[in-house]
């Protein structure tokens, strides 16, 4: 943990002019008053313009609740977790002792906040265009996997009821590994399917987060195999 910010800015693409922006989008209350919270109060109100942006324009047919729950299903803390978990981004995060000891980098509320702060951040330095843009790369997978047939069902089903349709068998999950305190515990979960070689490594702060996880990976890579 504790890796330098800049080694996670060049690793997400991103180059600020003002590169303290992007260690403090890092830097959790626990460290300092000046902290990530003003970041993630802006980064949260940018995401949730572009992604309502993106559905408006993906689901003309659709209605405002219908797209309010597309984007619920999109902008929450634990999809944000998932992909701050798939970037690595605790690793980088700037805690106080208190919140290391305890395991914050974990947290799905600091991974998702800080998130959010980093896209406010990237705004505060560089303007709308350049954190739309940083935001549709994010999503871009999430939001083609989206259809108005299979939204409101879990990763899970979605993936089994594929699987059925092509007369296959079954994803197979198989628990990889469990770190952190009894009251924390951080599951990998491993997802196999016939279609594809490789497994994906879902991480939950339950087993069956980390297999929801862990299929929505496998959906993903599955939507990228047709294109």
């Amino acid at each position: 943990m504790n890796k330098k910010p800049q080694v996670l800015c060049k690793k997400l693409g991103l180059e600020f002019n003002n590169p303290q922006l992007f260690t403090l989008a890092l830097t959790h209350r626990s460290v300092s008053s000046n902290n990530n919270e003003r970041l993630e109060f802006l980064g949260d109100s940018i995401l949730g313009f572009v992604i309502a942006q993106k559905l408006f324009e993906a689901f003309p047919g659709a209605s405002e609740g219908v797209l309010s729950r597309l984007r619920a299903s999109l902008v929450n803390q634990s999809s944000l977790a998932d992909l701050a978990r798939s970037l690595q981004l605790g690793d980088y995060l700037l805690l106080g002792a208190g919140e290391l000891k305890s395991g914050g980098f974990r947290r799905d509320s600091i991974l998702s906040d800080a998130m959010e702060a980093i896209m406010g951040a990237l705004f505060v330095d560089q303007g709308i265009e350049a954190s739309r843009r940083w935001i549709e790369y994010l999503f871009t997978d999430r939001l083609q996997s989206l259809s108005l047939d299979n939204w409101q069902k879990d990763p899970k089903t979605q993936l089994q009821e594929l699987m059925q349709a092509k007369k296959l068998e079954l994803p197979d999950y198989s628990l990889v590994a469990m770190s952190g305190l009894a009251h924390e515990q951080v599951f990998k979960v491993k997802c196999t399917i016939p279609l594809l070689p490789e497994p994906c490594i879902g991480v939950g702060i339950s087993r069956k987060k980390a297999e929801q996880s862990a299929a929505e990976l496998m959906l993903q890579l599955l939507n990228k195999s047709k294109q």
